[in-house]
């Protein structure tokens, strides 16, 4: 489990910074500065949950078990969070209206949450 954690940190990691050249570079010529900047906050929390992944995979402090649910939570919450915040900064260039699928936000958000709170709870019950 820890190399397929590992694996999607750096995919995750990769594609956060392509993402990240293609809307500071590419995006501005066809959507508004706020959606730019929409866009942006997608690609930072994809970065945040990637470097999070690279830890979970990389520590032995964490039980197998519980890096897979707290895994399974950040992965989640990343494709619908920022997957849907990439969707809605760039509504305006498609013929599909993401408005209509902009609750995943929040939930992709809680899912985040919940991964970083199993984390810390399972941090804060490990013996030393």
């Amino acid at each position: 489990m820890n190399k397929t954690i590992l694996v999607v940190g750096v995919i995750l990691g990769l594609t956060a910074v392509i993402l990240g050249a293609f809307g500071a570079h590419g995006l501005e010529k066809l959507v508004s500065k706020e959606n730019v900047e929409t866009f942006s906050t997608g690609v930072t929390y994809q970065m945040y949950h990637a470097l999070l992944l690279l830890f979970l995979g990389s520590t032995n402090f964490i039980t197998s078990s519980s890096k897979k649910a707290i895994f399974y939570l950040i992965i989640g919450g990343v494709l619908l969070f920022s997957g849907s915040i990439y969707s809605l900064a760039t509504n305006e260039l498609t013929a599909f209206d993401f408005k209509k699928i902009a609750f995943l936000t929040p939930i992709g958000g809680s899912l985040l949450i919940f991964g970083w709170i199993l984390l810390g709870i399972r941090i804060f019950r490990q013996r030393d």
